[in-house]
């Protein structure tokens, strides 16, 4: 991908990966859920990532990650479950601050700061 997805982008991926992990596809209603926004937000983050080749999207139906889009999102995953471990298992920050707070500091720490976390033990 050769272009940067903003953080809200990256916030849709990460409601479709988890909800197609679950019932093996995702639904609009389900992303609206999930991030907690309205329908006409989901439909316009629908059409950026596709564009971006990301999802695929039956009219009114099933989302699916392409091959490109799973990795994006796997990526983003990975980043908020290492955030969040680092968080809670090393600063002993409650699991729902850690969860905020990992949410927002993937978008935005740099790969270096990220990579020296990764690399972080107890």
């Amino acid at each position: 991908m050769a272009k940067k997805l903003s953080s809200n982008m990256e916030d849709y991926l990460e409601a479709i990966i988890s909800t197609c992990k679950k019932k093996g596809y995702a639904q609009v209603k389900d992303i609206k859920n999930a991030l907690d926004v309205k329908m006409p937000s989901v439909t316009g983050a629908l059409t950026k990532l596709k564009q971006h080749k990301l999802i695929t999207q039956e009219k009114y139906g099933h989302i699916h990650l392409t091959p490109e889009g799973t990795k994006v999102a796997e990526e983003i995953e990975q980043k908020h479950k290492t955030l969040v471990k680092f968080l809670t298992d090393i600063l002993k920050i409650d699991k729902k601050t850690a969860e905020t707070d990992a949410c927002k500091m993937e978008h935005i720490i740099s790969p270096k700061t990220y990579e020296k976390i990764k690399q972080f033990k107890k």
